[in-house]
């Protein structure tokens, strides 16, 4: 009597169900919703309806503008990469339903920050000053570098090599 007592209080029943944790483990390629697995959706969908007991899970494709690499149980597909010229960037690879856009820098410029394989911002090539010669010119991934000229040479700033100055 003084057990039942005990187990009948319910924070100890909470604390029971608590521990008991739940058993169930879906396959890599299945999902899990309202302790069932259900089938992923294919690369370029997502779940439009999740599977029951009489049917699959059905799938719908991404709509445009969306994309989604790998197999899913998500109910919505991700929004692409804007390649956005204000940000110095433009598209190297398009958006398909199965692959996010790639940016690359505009020519003139180079990145600045990047998101797995795609350029987000750049900035433009640093132009080297009169007095200046470039050192190496910039890339799509570094700034033009400049260094002063020595005594008795110049640079209009677009020269790779200081010239001496004439008498």
């Amino acid at each position: 009597p003084d057990v039942k007592k005990k187990l009948s209080h319910p924070s100890q029943l909470l604390m029971i169900g608590f521990f008991r944790g739940n058993s169930l483990s879906c396959h890599p390629a299945e999902y899990e919703i309202k302790d069932e697995c259900c089938p992923k959706c294919q690369p370029g969908t997502h779940v439009k309806k999740d599977c029951t007991e009489f049917m699959s899970t059905s799938c719908q494709t991404c709509s445009n503008g969306t994309f989604m690499s790998q197999i899913t149980g998500l109910k919505y597909c991700l929004p692409c990469t804007n390649c956005d010229t204000g940000s110095g960037v433009k598209v190297k690879r398009s958006c398909t339903k199965t692959l996010d856009a790639i940016c690359e820098p505009l020519e003139g410029f180079y990145c600045i920050d990047t998101k797995e394989d795609s350029c987000v911002a750049a900035e433009k090539h640093s132009e080297c000053k009169p007095g200046q010669y470039i050192i190496t010119k910039g890339t799509a991934s570094k700034d033009t570098l400049c260094s002063d000229c020595s005594h008795g040479t110049f640079s209009d700033g677009t020269l790779t090599s200081c010239r001496p100055q004439t008498k």
